[in-house]
């Protein structure tokens, strides 16, 4: 091994692997013959293939890499490529099982659409759903770590309630059925500790950017882009030139589009992106570009060569003061309300509340927070601990079968005419079909022209037209963060490193869970990472950087970002081969769902030609329900997806 690699701590046996409590439940399990061998040899239960029923199963404290892991994506990627495996698949055995309704993907839309129909049908009714991945609440996923018997949260995706005031009367109606209140979030997150610790934001500048490793604090917490004061200015390792273009973009008032009325200018930078807008109106030094270039990584998944300047107005970002702009530019992302509604494993609470609803023995509640009296139901589900056995319990109305990839969704018979629809999934390496009245398909829009071949050419297109924005959120359990007080920081930017973001978690206390709020106590970091390829329209860029993560290992990720946090905080003496205590890498090739970026999209398009809009029409008992058939990446919009589909289904 590489003294660096000894360094880095790439030698420690830390808690990085694919492992459960000890037990190792190998990658690709769901490609694994019924009867393997392999299975055997850990008493995991065998005929029928049922790996959630063995009582180490426990997929939230598996570190390594998670997201999209190993064993979820096979079966599809063979289904979309086609093979040998299809030809094995192509008799499935029908399981003796018939449903009202089977749902396909176990994530927020689809537990909320099971939750909906359940409502409306009555509590005898019967539903399936279906999952590739080894645990419910798709991009809701949980990390649990430990520091000694101490809980530790993170989350793997999904993050926060984002300005629940702006929730429909469904979703928000669903929260509170559930039993979440979010005015109880300002009592749970301490919005002063970091400012009580002095703890602001920074920027790291990497060497290999821009020449030397610096870490210049901010002037304030600044959540978009950068804002410096001239003195901190002075330190960034950039042209005297670049320093004098920064400071004026930041702080003068310059209308650079004159001539044009505010809808002309707005109209322009629609069509502008921001890094144009900073090169060709604002004329700043190119080194000034390559530090705002990943500062919209974690809202659009893309730099801002590939967002629009009109959007990176209505952000917040600097260049605009003089414009006078009309009051609708941008995303208007002035938010009346703080950004404080998360759970500390962000929103898998709301899958597991959900889950707690339909499969009750999964999940059990305190006696004060069933599902009739809330009660305490948003607290004590932060700590509550899954059964994963009894998510697939043959004597429950409502089943949950992990591990299970669909591979076909068909009438039984003329779609026009048809009583039924039948599912065809893989599990253990074996493929079943099971019928059911209707069918909601709440996965990913782009996997649907492959399971359902039989919908219209125009519909399959409109299906297949958004690309997903690929992503990673990585949570770093560190011994304590007492480099993070010496430095005086609560979150990095770093906008030439491998991962651009990294902060200091949530800091949400609720119920039994503790936020650990001192500088000497283990806790978790999160760290950002868009593969996207600057230079192409966005969705190409989507596209190479799906690429990257199926073909990056996690050794890979594990290297960079030791290197990274090494360097970062060296001068607040943190030392990643001591101090880093458990990784877990949650990759999303498929991540958000794609939203209508302006830069490359129409603009004269009505709200009924959207492709999303076409793509989510009912097919006579299949129908649609996922944050894909908005075009947004958000909670609510995957729960008001849930309830359309399934008025959908009541109006037939």
């Amino acid at each position: 091994m590489k003294n660096n690699d000894r360094q880095l701590g790439l030698n420690r046996d830390i808690t990085r692997r694919d492992f459960l409590n000890g037990v190792g439940i190998a990658v690709g399990a769901s490609l694994l013959p019924a009867n393997s061998p392999w299975l055997h040899a850990f008493g995991i239960p065998q005929s029928p293939f049922a790996p959630e029923k063995d009582p180490h199963y426990y997929p939230p404290a598996k570190t390594g890499m998670r997201g999209s892991h190993d064993g979820s994506w096979e079966v599809a990627h063979a289904l979309r490529d086609g093979g040998n495996d299809l030809e094995a698949w192509a008799n499935p055995t029908d399981d003796d099982e018939s449903y009202d309704l089977i749902i396909v993907g176990a994530g927020i839309s689809g537990l909320a659409a099971a939750y909906f129909y359940r409502k409306s049908a009555g509590p005898s009714t019967k539903i399936l759903l279906l999952d590739n991945h080894d645990d419910f609440g798709g991009h809701a996923k949980r990390n649990e770590f430990h520091a000694g018997n101490r809980l530790l949260l993170g989350y793997g995706g999904t993050q926060s309630i984002e300005a629940p005031r702006d929730y429909s009367p469904v979703s928000i109606g669903l929260l509170k059925e559930l039993g979440i209140d979010v005015q109880r979030f300002y009592k749970y997150y301490d919005q002063k500790l970091f400012d009580s610790l002095h703890l602001k934001e920074a920027v790291f500048f990497d060497k290999e950017t821009f020449g030397v490793d610096r870490l210049v604090p901010q002037k304030g917490l600044h959540y978009f882009g950068v804002d410096f004061t001239l003195e901190n200015i002075s330190q960034i390792p950039i042209s005297e030139t670049a320093r004098k273009d920064l400071f004026r973009l930041q702080h003068a008032s310059v209308d650079y589009l004159p001539g044009l009325t505010p809808e002309q200018k707005k109209t322009k930078l629609i069509k502008t992106s921001y890094k144009d807008f900073l090169l060709q109106h604002v004329k700043v030094h190119p080194d000034v570009v390559k530090i705002f270039q990943t500062s919209t990584h974690d809202i659009y998944a893309v730099g801002i060569d590939a967002v629009s300047a009109n959007d990176c107005a209505g952000e917040g970002f600097p260049g605009f003061a003089g414009m006078k702009l009309p009051k609708s530019t941008g995303a208007n992302f002035e938010l009346d309300e703080p950004y404080i509604f998360h759970f500390p494993d962000g929103n898998a609470s709301i899958a597991r509340l959900l889950v707690r609803s339909l499969v009750p023995a999964a999940l059990p509640a305190l006696p004060t927070s069933g599902r009739n009296l809330p009660g305490n139901a948003m607290e004590d589900i932060v700590t509550a601990r899954a059964n994963y056995a009894r998510l697939d319990d043959p004597a429950s109305p409502i089943r949950i079968r992990l591990n299970s990839t669909a591979i076909n969704v068909k009438h039984v018979g003329d779609p026009s005419t048809a009583k039924e629809v039948a599912v065809t999934y893989v599990r253990g390496g074996e493929a079943h079909r099971v019928r059911a009245s209707q069918c909601i398909l709440a996965g990913y829009n782009m996997m649907i022209p492959y399971l359902c071949p039989e919908m219209s050419e125009k519909q399959k297109e409109a299906l297949a037209y958004g690309v997903k924005m690929p992503l990673v959120y990585t949570n770093v359990q560190i011994r304590n963060w007492r480099a993070f007080q010496k430095l005086g920081i609560s979150a990095i930017y770093a906008p030439g490193s491998y991962f651009s973001n990294i902060t200091l978690d949530f800091p949400v206390s609720m119920g039994n869970y503790h936020y650990p709020s001192s500088p000497e106590e283990s806790c978790l970091l999160h760290l950002l990472r868009v593969p996207c390829q600057p230079g192409f329209d966005c969705k190409d860029q989507y596209r190479a950087g799906r690429f990257e993560l199926v073909t990056t290992t996690f050794e890979t990720f594990e290297r960079n970002l030791r290197d990274e946090l090494g360097r970062a905080l060296s001068a607040g003496g943190f030392n990643p081969a001591h101090d880093i205590e458990a990784i877990t890498v949650n990759r999303w090739p498929h991540g958000y769902a794609y939203e209508y970026n302006e830069l490359f999209e129409p603009l004269d398009r009505p709200e009924s030609e959207r492709p999303c809009v076409v793509g989510r029409q009912p097919f006579e008992r299949i129908k649609i329900a996922n944050s894909d058939a908005d075009g947004h990446a958000y909670t609510n919009t995957a729960i008001d997806q849930a309830h359309r589909a399934v008025r959908e289904i009541l109006s037939t």
